[in-house]
């Protein structure tokens, strides 16, 4: 299993410290990166690096298909 984590179907309005957040809760996240268009709006996706594959196993099992701002994301 790889550290990076692909975190799809957020809102629109979160930020990389809100998910980082949602992550921490499963060990240290590396980073959180929201995915922007040029314009500076959000994607609508972005990534996770926990601190370990155990970490990132953790974290997948609890938040795929999970609700957070009101929508379903999907952690991969």
């Amino acid at each position: 299993m790889n550290k990076r984590l692909y975190v799809g179907n957020l809102s629109y309005k979160v930020t990389e410290k809100e998910l980082q957040e949602l992550f921490g809760e499963f060990g240290e996240v590396a980073f959180a990166k929201v995915i922007n268009r040029s314009d500076g709006r959000s994607k609508g996706f972005g990534f996770v690096e926990m601190g370990d594959e155990a970490m990132a196993a953790a974290a997948l099992e609890k938040l795929n298909q999970s609700t957070f701002m009101e929508r379903t994301i999907v952690v991969s």
